[in-house]
């Protein structure tokens, strides 16, 4: 087998400290390694569209939703995992950009309904098909099985941090 960096980082901790088991470094290392790497490649294959990563996950957010590409301010937020605050901020920047419509709700004057725009969808069109690319040249190494697999592991990591935060009152 084939060894990495991580791998001589490891030894060298066994070595220093044989009673130490690193075997969770082993993954979260490398977990953030590829983090670091899978972003360079994100944000790079973005470029072409001059768009950010951040741009990409909101305007991804309201066309996952279906016509009428269109969500609450609030729960854009919550559907991309940021505060209201810095949604507020994320929108005015995609108006700007003629990417997003808002409108006051009628139902609701207190929220705010986000609509992409024709161009916006025009753009995250595009935009999901570079980040589908760049993603599949991340994981070239991996057979489709290995994909499913590792998708598999990586979730149960993901669903376990998730009631560790909850349980520590940080959800």
């Amino acid at each position: 087998m084939q060894t990495d960096a991580i791998d001589i980082m490891l030894n060298q901790w066994t070595l220093e400290r044989p009673d130490l088991d690193t075997s969770a470094l082993a993954v979260v290392v490398r977990i953030l390694m590829l983090h670091r790497t899978f972003l360079r490649q994100a944000t790079s294959a973005l470029s072409v569209l001059d768009l950010e990563l951040w741009e990409y996950d909101v305007l991804s957010a309201l066309r996952r939703q279906g016509k009428p590409y269109e969500l609450a301010a609030t729960e854009l937020a919550r559907e991309t995992a940021i505060s209201t605050g810095a949604m507020t901020n994320r929108i005015d920047r995609l108006v700007d950009k003629k990417l997003l419509s808002r409108e006051a709700d009628l139902e609701d004057r207190r929220s705010i309904n986000v609509t992409l725009t024709t161009k916006g969808v025009r753009i995250i069109d595009k935009a999901i098909q570079l980040r589908l690319k760049a993603a599949n040249h991340g994981i070239k190494g991996l057979s489709k099985k290995e994909r499913n697999q590792l998708a598999g592991l990586l979730r149960k990591v993901v669903l376990a941090a998730a009631v560790t935060q909850s349980a520590n009152g940080r959800a």
